[in-house]
C-alpha cells in the first residue's frame, strides 16, 4: 500500500507535517500514528562496504542513517536514526499543544542533539537533562561535539550527576522538571531517553518500508540474509526487527549492545512491542548479543590493521569499558576502517558495532560465509570530537610541506590571503 507519507526527495516537504499511512504488512498495530513531520533527508542510501577479510563469499551493504548528502543540515545537525523517531514523537508534541520539549541522555548525546534542532525547527523550546560525572556536573559543560549544536540552538541544559541519574532515574528526573516547567505555565512533552517508546519505534518501521523499496528499486534485487545494528536505547531494534518479520525483507536482525546487556535490552524491546498490540515475542524475531572476546592486530599501518596476532584479550562485551568509552583496540578501528574504506563510525554505536561484528566474523566465520549483510550505521558523528585526546596520537599523517625556495611564483583563483 502506498503512504500518503512518500518522498522521493524533499524539496519543499522539509518540516512539513503529513498524514501517515502505515505499510500494509503493519496496518494491524495498534496504535496507529495519525501524522508524521518531514525531519530525515530520506531515503538515505545503501551501498556496498569493502571492509578488507570478509568471511568466504560474504557480501556486506551499509545504510547510512542521515551522515553523508548534506552535512550542514542532516550530518551535522539533524543526523543519525534518531531523526527517525522524532518524526512521530515531534507530530505526537505539536498535536497535543506542547510549547517545550523535555528529554534526556548523556552528555554527548545524539538524540539530545537531534531533539534540540528539531525543536527549535518547530519553534518549541528544548530542556534537556545531561548525564556527566560528579566531578565535572557543578562545571560548565563546554562546546565540544553535541553540547556545541545544543546550546547554538538554545537548549537549556540541566547537568545531573551518574549517580543522581542511577539513583532516581529518567522517568522520575523527566517527570520532575516538567511538572516544573507546568508551574511556570508551560506546556511539556516529554520524550524519552533515545526517543525509544512504542511511538518512536514507527520511525524505523517506516525505515524497514524504505529499505524494502530500495531493494525494489535496485539493478540486481539484492535480497540481504542479515541486518546489523548497534542497540543503545532500544527502540531502533525494535521497530527494525518487528519491520522485518513482518515486511518481505524477512532478514535476521543481529543487535550489538553497547550499554546494558541482551536480557535488559530483549524485555525492554518486548514493553515496546506490546505498546503496539504486536504479538510477537522480542526473543523470537532479533538476536541481541555482546560480543565477548577482543582481537588485537598487528602492525602501524592501517592497512595492517587487517593481520590479525591471534593472542586473547582480557573478556569483554561489546560495550567495551562501558557506555560511551572507548578501547585504543576500538579507536584504532575506526581510524582504520576510515582509512580503508572512507567510512567514519562514531565512537559510540555503530563503531562498537561494526568492531563487534567484525570480532564476531573472526571468530565463527562459519556463521557468516556466503551471507548478504546489511549494516545499519545510526550516526552520531559529532561524538568523534569527544574523542579528539585520545584519537591525537594514532591518526598522525601530516608532514611540514617541502617548498624549495627557487619554485617560481604562479598565482591560482583567488588570493586566498
Amino acid at each position: 500500500m502506498a503512504s500518503s507519507f512518500s518522498r522521493s526527495g524533499m524539496g519543499f516537504e522539509f518540516l512539513t507535517k503529513k498524514a501517515y499511512t502505515p505499510p500494509s504488512w503493519a496496518s494491524h498495530l495498534h496504535p496507529l500514528p495519525s501524522h508524521v513531520f518531514s525531519l530525515g533527508h530520506l531515503p538515505t542510501p545503501i551501498h556496498r562496504w569493502n571492509l578488507p577479510n570478509l568471511p568466504t563469499n560474504t557480501e556486506l551493504w551499509i545504510k547510512a542513517c542521515i551522515v553523508a548528502q548534506r552535512d550542514d543540515l542532516s550530518g551535522m545537525q539533524l543526523s543519525g536514526n534518531k531523526v527517525r523517531k522524532l518524526e512521530f514523537l515531534m507530530a505526537d508534541a505539536v498535536a497535543q499543544g506542547a510549547d517545550s520539549i523535555i528529554t534526556i541522555g548523556g552528555i554527548q548525546s545524539n538524540h539530545c542533539r537531534a531533539t534540540a534542532v528539531a525543536a527549535k525547527y518547530l519553534n518549541l523550546d528544548c530542556f534537556l537533562i545531561l548525564r556527566t560525572s560528579n566531578l565535572l556536573v557543578d562545571r560548565d559543560p563546554g562546546l565540544t561535539g553535541n553540547l556545541l549544536v545544543e546550546r547554538l540552538a538554545g537548549a537549556h541544559v540541566h547537568l545531573i550527576s551518574k549517580e543522581e541519574y542511577s539513583k532516581i532515574g529518567s522517568v522520575t528526573l523527566t517527570n520532575v522538571l516538567k511538572e516544573k516547567l507546568i508551574k511556570e505555565g508551560r506546556r511539556p512533552y516529554v520524550i524519552p531517553v533515545g526517543g525509544s517508546n512504542s511511538l518512536g519505534t514507527w520511525g524505523y518501521i517506516e525505515a524497514v518500508r524504505e529499505i524494502e523499496q530500495q531493494i525494489q528499486r535496485g539493478a540486481d534485487n539484492t535480497k540481504f540474509d542479515d541486518i546489523v545494528v548497534a542497540c543503545g536505547s532500544g527502540g531502533t531494534i525494535a521497530g527494525l526487527s518487528l519491520g522485518s518479520s513482518l515486511s518481505t525483507l524477512k532478514a535476521n536482525v543481529h543487535a550489538f549492545s553497547v550499554c546494558d546487556d541482551p536480557d535488559y535490552f530483549h524485555n525492554f524491546a518486548q514493553g515496546l512491542l506490546d505498546g503496539l498490540d504486536a504479538g510477537v515475542n522480542s526473543r523470537d524475531i532479533v538476536h541481541i548479543q555482546n560480543v565477548s572476546v577482543l582481537v588485537f592486530f598487528s602492525g602501524e599501518k592501517s592497512t595492517d590493521y587487517w593481520m590479525i596476532n591471534s593472542r586473547r584479550a582480557n573478556m569483554r562485551d561489546a560495550k567495551g569499558l562501558g557506555y560511551a568509552m572507548n578501547t585504543s583496540e576500538e579507536l584504532n578501528f575506526v581510524k582504520d576502517v576510515a582509512a580503508a574504506t572512507g567510512v567514519i563510525l562514531d565512537p559510540v554505536y555503530s563503531g562498537k558495532a561494526a568492531y563487534a561484528m567484525v570480532n564476531d566474523m573472526l571468530e565463527n566465520p562459519k556463521k557468516w560465509e556466503g551471507r548478504k549483510i546489511l549494516f545499519v550505521h545510526t550516526g552520531g558523528l559529532l561524538g568523534l570530537y569527544d574523542k579528539v585526546d585520545q584519537l591525537a596520537s594514532i591518526v598522525g599523517n601530516w608532514q611540514r610541506m617541502d617548498v624549495n625556495e627557487s619554485v617560481p611564483r604562479q598565482d591560482g583563483i583567488g588570493k586566498m590571503f
